[in-house]
């Protein structure tokens, strides 16, 4: 343990490789050419949303098993979750593998969660190979959370789109012949509420746990934001950034220059109509895996901090008149060399 909430490894794990899909929409974003791969059709040939959510999952751990020439096999354990009541798109999706699975909720954090989990196993000696899993869909989690597509809502411009994505990654005690990254540390984010209801404002309800994991992981690691190439939030969109500045200001913490959005990279906000930026599950996962473990790989970063972003509600909560609390997990990545 390093300070309050932080970990650092002193047998760090490595991500080996990762397989990364989307949907239609978000292959068409800046960043569309970087995922392993891009469906035509979002039901991705399955009978419902929640369905090819499923499939979303099964298909992102085969590309990375694939790409790393390794059988389902030898993955000891799995760590997943996913947006859905009970996380039905990780255990429908990834029981065919029958590998023991870890089900994992930190709401859009969970790419982050998981990974750390994930982390300290393997660091510990608990298991030489792990996958951690994710994924969100648009309609699915619009069916879930807002208003199922048909109804024909007007969205506002601090709305965010959830990401059709999901995205895999091989966590190993052991580089071998090629590793992406290697996980140096991890600072577990705690539950922020600033008493924010509005569902259709995740950047607001988000930024107050981005910015105290943020700080809290310069603290506990004593390190500047010059320390890293980049600090990269999770899905905070443009909303969420302007209030994450803001709030860490008020600390004498200014992360401008090294400030990366996930939710704002994916889209095209203006071209694409999705207004405040990306968000979900596998908003932050599909872009570590196409666009920022390549970065890191090729040395053009070599120590980034990594932060999805959740929010904490339920139908059930925000129906009942609940506030939205948020809650934020980092992972120290670095290069291997």
């Amino acid at each position: 343990m390093l300070g309050k909430q932080s970990i650092r490894f002193e047998n760090p794990p490595y991500i080996i490789n990762s397989g990364s899909i989307v949907g239609s929409k978000e292959g068409q974003g800046p960043l569309g050419k970087l995922f392993d791969k891009v469906g035509t059709d979002d039901m991705f040939g399955a009978q419902t949303w929640e369905e090819a959510e499923s499939a979303l999952q099964k298909e992102a751990l085969q590309i990375a098993l694939n790409k790393e020439n390794m059988k389902k096999e030898e993955i000891q354990l799995i760590f997943a979750g996913d947006l859905l009541g009970q996380s039905i798109a990780s255990s429908f999706g990834l029981a065919s593998f029958h590998t023991p699975h870890v089900g994992l909720y930190g709401a859009c954090s969970t790419c982050g969660l998981s990974i750390a989990v994930g982390s300290i196993t393997v660091a510990g000696g608990f298991a030489d190979k792990a996958a951690c899993v994710t994924s969100s869909h648009f309609a699915s989690a619009e069916k879930e959370f807002r208003f199922p597509l048909a109804y024909g809502n007007q969205r506002p411009m601090s709305s965010t789109w959830t990401v059709t994505g999901s995205a895999a990654f091989i966590l190993a005690s052991q580089a071998g012949k090629r590793a992406c990254a290697q996980v140096a540390g991890v600072t577990f984010g705690k539950i922020m509420d600033y008493g924010i209801k509005d569902s259709m404002n995740m950047g607001a309800c988000m930024a107050p746990a981005a910015a105290d994991t943020i700080r809290q992981n310069l603290e506990d690691f004593g390190r500047t934001p010059g320390d890293y190439d980049k600090i990269i939030t999770g899905d905070l969109g443009k909303v969420g950034q302007k209030l994450l500045f803001e709030l860490l200001g008020e600390k004498g913490i200014d992360i401008k220059k090294q400030h990366m959005d996930c939710g704002i990279e994916i889209f095209d906000s203006e071209k694409q109509n999705t207004n405040a930026g990306g968000s979900g599950c596998g908003c932050a996962a599909v872009t570590l895996s196409a666009y920022i473990l390549k970065k890191i790989e090729e040395g053009v970063w070599r120590r980034v901090l990594f932060l999805p972003t959740g929010a904490l509600l339920s139908k059930t909560s925000f129906n009942e008149g609940q506030t939205i609390p948020g809650i934020a997990h980092g992972l120290v990545l670095e290069t291997c060399g």
